[in-house]
């Protein structure tokens, strides 16, 4: 290989590189990583946990999420709310493969440096036990349950109705004595 061959190929991991680490620093600022407790009657327990990445953006500017998709690999594109009046426009990652396999280990190799870092690694974690089937019976499913709910300020931005909240937390969560941290 000559020099200026060399030199290419070094630039072009370099601006790799540089592209990645650009993404991490928007996610950490735009993006979150959590696991939904959703009603699911089909399920052992009632209720069925679905992680998911996501980054929001303004349409204006939601070419950014085309350079998120590409480089992660995965996901689609959307209106974040549909049918309101809000603008904004929502990359999203659900399905457990791809999160397993192009999400977590792009957050792996380019960590993200704000508390954010603690979020995503909560939810790698829930991602690895739902893979090996943790969710599955009554205990993992309260285990994780309650991780998930802990996410993301304590959950303060979830939707729950208050008898559907109890519900939950009076049959299929844990006592905080006995959440397993990991």
């Amino acid at each position: 290989m000559d020099s200026e061959e060399s030199d290419n190929a070094t630039g072009a991991a370099n601006q790799q590189e540089r592209l990645d680490a650009y993404i991490a620093g928007f996610v950490d600022g735009e993006g979150s990583f959590h696991v939904a407790i959703q009603r699911n009657r089909c399920t052992r327990v009632g209720w069925q946990l679905v992680p998911e990445f996501r980054v929001s953006q303004d349409v204006s500017r939601a070419r950014i999420l085309d350079l998120v998709r590409a480089q992660v690999g995965c996901g689609s594109i959307r209106e974040n709310h549909r049918g309101s009046m809000d603008h904004t426009m929502v990359f999203v990652v659900r399905r457990r493969q791809d999160l397993l396999e192009k999400v977590i280990p792009f957050f792996e190799r380019n960590p993200l440096l704000s508390c954010k870092q603690g979020e995503f690694v909560t939810f790698a974690g829930i991602v690895r036990r739902m893979d090996v089937g943790e969710h599955l019976d009554g205990d993992g499913f309260r285990r994780l349950a309650a991780v998930a709910v802990r996410m993301n300020g304590g959950g303060r931005y979830r939707r729950f109705n208050r008898s559907s909240e109890s519900r939950i937390l009076r049959d299929h969560m844990p006592s905080t004595t006995s959440i397993v941290e990991w």
